[in-house]
């Protein structure tokens, strides 16, 4: 064990309340996640009852995530990819 972590398990109280807050903080940040994937579904849920499909949308917005030349060069590829097979 290195001298840092033998030395947060050795000061007793004050390691002790580090790790709670640390422990904490991750804990109310799941809990922000699940707040915004339930916010995610309402959303999605919105787009489907106005007729979009959701499956491109999420697909767009996985291309809006990109590097515009990631994107770029991945388009051309599945077209190279679409030509050899015959589409």
């Amino acid at each position: 064990m290195n001298e840092t972590a033998q030395q947060g398990h050795n000061s007793g109280n004050v390691a002790g309340e580090r790790l709670r807050s640390v422990i904490e903080r991750w804990e109310r940040l799941e809990e922000e996640k699940k707040a915004l994937a339930g916010d995610q579904k309402d959303i999605m849920a919105e787009a489907k009852s106005a007729g979009y499909d959701c499956k491109v949308i999420r697909q767009l917005i996985r291309i809006r995530a990109q590097d515009p030349g990631e994107f770029s060069d991945q388009e051309q590829l599945l077209h190279v990819y679409m030509s050899a097979i015959g589409m």
